[in-house]
């Protein structure tokens, strides 16, 4: 019989003591006798270092240490860091310049990391900085996103890292040229910076034979691999941990240049050493999110079925490559290409270019949300130049219930779905049929009022295998130790509420255990909506193991025959026997018989196949054509995430990422001048959304339960960013298509709406 969550809306256990203040960051948790690093940073965005002298820094007050290139070099570190290069379509790879943890000769943004310095205070550490000697020789500045320019690595001296296909190129073209229709859209994708709640750190200490780094990731393998690397040091004598984080979102998932210098400091020094961004060191030192530009064409035949696909996607990298930058707009951008639609053919390229900013990589979706906007753009455009009900346009080109599962053209095999059912769900919820009431009352009062849909779908990334450990305490109750590590999300809340729902421990009893690479032996951490389905299959592994023990262990002890024992999720039973204890009072028995082998369960298990989250978003917009102020007034989503183990929580993640999703659509807006300044580097200049930015979101789902996992789950963690900032522009774009607007881009700020109305297209472009 298949497991699930029993569906109980329990409320976070976690937030009791984040909103008391008793949450342990890392920035709380440093040690007190920790000295402090400030990081020097580039004011440049492109030059030659002519000279760094840093000697005076080395002799101010308090100053215990001061770091450049050449000092990591003499100290053995491999200084170059790890990133993935996309496949380029002649087979070979994308360009691999070496991006240093401390810039080695040239400088290539602003806010590249060029020395740091150690002090007892982080004020000594600043006042000290203040003393370095940095000389240099400026260089044009690249900013394009098209082949040529200033070059910025010599790897890539037309600036494009990589050229990415996939699909097939002369049939696409062969069913556009016999097309009945084709429709055809250039789409922006803005830039934004993450900005999360809590800014980037960490500390590292060195005790004379390990090391650990302490940092607010959304994993410890992976910083833990790259440190074994980078110092070639024995495993063991490297321990990574995450305590408390204050959100993710993709940004955090990566290393960067600060988890390298700042653990070499410590050993160095034989001291603690912590470091904590501020918050425009953030802005200019953290991975921005999304920043390209995509071609998108769809071609029809007679009966408004779509025969054929093709996009042309140019993104900016940024100034290095970033862990997984090459790969979020080719690869991951292609595991959705094609979202809910039955399309024969496609033709996918991509082309990333190197620019002098800071690195672009993985937000909220990580390549998918881009590719859901893009597609998602292009069918609104095509339901109104092949003049049909946009919902219907959809209903004809869905893959069908009957067609699962179902491969598609980018390798994708989808194993469930019922997309018309979810798309029904999605107009009654939304109220669609009054539409038109509440658009005339908007124009009575001088308004203009569009309404706009996307339809999802979700390709659930990260390793599909996952670890976990359970231990039975003294004091009666269990400690799961998983491989994961929330950032927010209510790990503690839905692991202990599944694995209580699976082994009939009181919740109350469960305590999670994350973030520390000493404790458990793998993990794969926090990203692509990965975590609920793959701990949780890890969960039932152990549990299965845990029956199957103490199982045999009750036999053993009454004399009967391990067949006769069975377990209904709470309790033993044994066949002719009046017992049923617990899994806890077993554990007791095994305790107090000297089976320290039962009171201990860890295995590793792996997913039969990735889950596709899906659903329909419907917003509307209100705009005041005099002063170019959009609102988004009503919001609805109805999403198949499967069987949930936490409806509450998985419609807390769905707000969290509507929200993400609204604030690049309508007030996030990274400017870059054309000196590579980066203009918006407080919160006085980058807009982050507020409370009154944000609609009450209504949520429903429409389960059609996932077979490749044995819970039926869907992941969720993205799903509300993926769906947002389709169904919002196209909201925009129907409030101003009879005014004659024809291109609309985010982000829908006062400004850029006014002057697109007002026909202004310079004004609208700044």
């Amino acid at each position: 019989m298949e497991k699930f969550g029993k569906s109980q809306s329990v409320k976070r256990v976690e937030d009791e003591r984040f909103l008391t203040g008793h949450g342990r960051y890392v920035d709380d948790i440093a040690p007190e006798n920790a000295l402090h690093a400030f990081v020097f940073r580039s004011p440049v965005a492109h030059a030659e270092i002519t000279s760094l002298d840093v000697s005076e820094a080395r002799g101010a007050e308090g100053v215990h240490l001061v770091l450049t290139s050449q000092d990591l070099l003499d100290g053995g570190l491999d200084t170059g860091m790890s990133a993935t290069p996309a496949p380029n379509i002649d087979g070979t790879k994308g360009a691999a310049p070496k991006r240093p943890v401390l810039a080695e000769g040239r400088v290539r943004f602003v806010g590249e990391a060029v020395a740091v310095v150690v002090a007892e205070t982080l004020q000594q550490a600043r006042d000290a900085a203040e003393l370095i000697e940095f000389d240099y020789d400026e260089l044009p500045v690249s900013l394009g996103l098209e082949p040529g320019g200033p070059t910025i690595h010599d790897e890539a001296p037309d600036n494009r890292a990589y050229d990415y296909g996939l699909g097939d190129e002369d049939a696409t073209q062969a069913a556009f040229d016999a097309a009945a229709r084709t429709v055809s859209l250039e789409i922006g994708d803005n830039r934004i910076i993450v900005n999360s709640m809590e800014p980037r750190g960490c500390f590292a200490e060195w005790d004379g034979s390990k090391m650990h780094l302490s940092v607010n990731g959304q994993g410890v393998w992976g910083m833990k691999s790259e440190l074994v690397r980078a110092f070639d040091l024995p495993a063991e004598q490297v321990r990574v941990t995450n305590p408390d984080v204050g959100g993710g979102f993709g940004m955090k998932g990566m290393p960067y240049p600060e988890y390298f210098f700042i653990p070499f400091a410590a050993r160095a020094l034989g001291r603690p050493v912590r470091w904590m961004s501020d918050r425009t060191e953030a802005m200019l030192s953290d991975n921005g999110g999304r920043d390209l530009v995509t071609l998108a064409e769809l071609a029809f035949d007679a009966d408004n079925r779509i025969t054929a696909y093709r996009t042309h996607t140019r993104s900016n990298l940024g100034a290095y490559n970033s862990n997984f930058g090459q790969m979020i707009q080719s690869f991951l951008f292609s595991r959705v290409l094609t979202g809910v639609y039955d399309i024969p053919v496609v033709w996918q390229r991509g082309q990333g270019f190197f620019t002098n900013t800071v690195q672009v990589d993985a937000y909220r979706g990580a390549g998918r949300p881009e590719a859901i906007y893009v597609l998602e753009r292009v069918m609104d455009r095509a339901a109104r130049e092949l003049e049909i009900d946009p919902l219907e346009l959809r209903r004809i080109n869905f893959i069908k219930p009957d067609q699962f599962p179902y491969k598609t053209p980018s390798g994708e095999t989808y194993d469930v779905g019922d997309f018309a059912r979810v798309l029904d769900h999605a107009a009654r919820a939304s109220d669609l049929s009054g539409f038109a009431a509440r658009r005339a009352a908007s124009e009575a009062t001088g308004k203009l009022r569009g309404v706009g849909l996307c339809y999802y779908i979700e390709s659930i990334l990260g390793s599909p295998d996952e670890d976990v450990k359970v231990e039975f305490t003294e004091e009666g109750g269990a400690l799961i130790y998983v491989g994961t590590q929330s950032n927010g999300q209510g790990h503690e809340t839905v692991f202990r509420q599944f694995l209580a729902d699976q082994s009939g421990i009181p919740a109350e009893r469960i305590e999670v255990i994350q973030g520390d690479s000493d404790l458990i032996a793998k993990g794969g951490g926090t990203g692509g909506s990965r975590s609920v389905t793959t701990q949780a299959n890890a969960t039932l592994s152990a549990v299965a193991m845990m029956v199957e023990g103490f199982g045999a262990f009750l036999a053993d002890e009454l004399g009967g025959d391990p067949a006769d024992v069975s377990f209904d999720d709470e309790q033993f039973r044994i066949e002719g026997s009046n017992e049923a204890p617990t899994m806890l009072e077993v554990a007791q028995m095994a305790r107090e018989k000297g089976r320290s082998d039962l009171l201990v369960w860890q295995t590793s298990a792996r997913l039969p196949g990735r889950s596709y989250p899906n659903g329909c978003h419907v917003a509307e917009v209100e705009i005041d054509p005099e002063t170019g102020e959009t609102v988004c007034d009503r919001y609805m989503v109805v999403d198949d995430f499967g069987n949930l183990i936490n409806p509450m929580l998985a419609e807390g993640q769905v707000h969290g990422g509507v929200a993400q999703g609204l604030g690049q659509a309508l007030t996030e807006r990274v400017v870059y001048d054309e000196e590579g300044q980066l203009l918006t580097a407080t919160f006085m200049d980058y807009a982050m959304p507020r409370a009154y930015d944000m609609p009450m979101i209504g949520f429903e789902t429409e389960p059609v339960p996932s077979t490749a996992n044995p819970m039926g789950m869907k992941g969720c963690g993205e799903a509300g960013t993926v769906g947002a900032l389709a169904a919002v522009t196209n909201a925009v774009q129907d409030a101003l298509w009879d005014r004659g607007l024809r291109q609309v881009d985010m982000p829908f700020t006062p400004g850029r709406v006014w002057a697109m109305l007002n026909r202004d297209e310079q004004i609208a472009a700044e």
